[in-house]
């Protein structure tokens, strides 16, 4: 994921540097370049920011008065001429405080910093997909919720699936495929077979390359299924 990042600068120059370096990093994104603080509020009510990176000394609005102004501040590196601002800047929760004239590597390092903590925030935020605990099964006119847990093993009959339950003897008959039903699935099913997959939360036992469920139900484990059934296997229990 690439970090948009606004510069900001009066001088042309200075900018013209900015977006020079900003190009350069393959994980920055240039969201824009702005000449004074009153543009780049603008810019950032309009447009979603990461990373501001911003000259101090700007007439009417600052750097620092810019990011004092922000309800919710995005991430900023500051760049000035004069090094008394650096104290200042680091009570700001400045990432960092380049000193002009500053070189290509001291910008690098100072965006690197920015990853860092911006790869850590994000880690912070983004939660896994939630895995779904039921499915609705279609069985003549009618969809019935069915809870995965409940699933003992799924049989292919032609055209059709039988899914078994636990505690029922007839299984639900629906028109649809393995490949259909297995990315609804969740990672306890194991395709064993080319007729079967099996919960193996619900298999009791495994002797001689067959899964039995229950006291009568035998699954066989196919030939080109061994692999991934043994690494499963050695994945699920503590070995010698």
């Amino acid at each position: 994921m690439k970090i948009r990042t606004l510069i900001v600068d009066d001088e042309p120059m200075a900018l013209e540097k900015l977006r020079s370096y900003v190009e350069k990093i393959p994980f920055l994104e240039l969201a824009g370049t702005c000449i004074n603080g009153f543009e780049a509020l603008e810019s950032l009510a309009a447009d979603k920011t990461d990373l501001i990176i911003t000259d101090i000394n700007m007439p009417d609005l600052n750097g620092m008065e810019l990011m004092k102004s922000l309800h919710n501040p995005p991430l900023v590196i500051f760049t000035t001429a004069y090094d008394n601002y650096a104290v200042d800047s680091y009570r700001l929760s400045a990432v960092d405080y380049l000193l002009k004239p500053y070189t290509f590597a001291d910008f690098q390092r100072a965006v690197n910093k920015a990853r860092e903590i911006f790869n850590a925030r994000h880690a912070e935020t983004v939660s896994p997909p939630a895995v779904p605990d039921h499915i609705f099964i279609k069985v003549d006119y009618r969809y019935i919720r069915v809870r995965l847990a409940d699933i003992s093993y799924i049989k292919g009959y032609g055209e059709y699936l039988q899914i078994y339950l636990k505690d029922k003897i007839t299984p639900l008959l629906t028109l649809s495929s393995f490949a259909s039903i297995k990315e609804k699935l969740s990672p306890s099913f194991l395709q064993v077979h080319r007729s079967f997959i099996v919960n193996m939360d619900n298999a009791d036992m495994i002797e001689r390359n067959r899964i039995i469920i229950g006291e009568d139900t035998f699954i066989p484990v196919g030939d080109s299924y061994k692999a991934p059934f043994q690494q499963y296997l050695s994945t699920h229990s503590p070995g010698k």
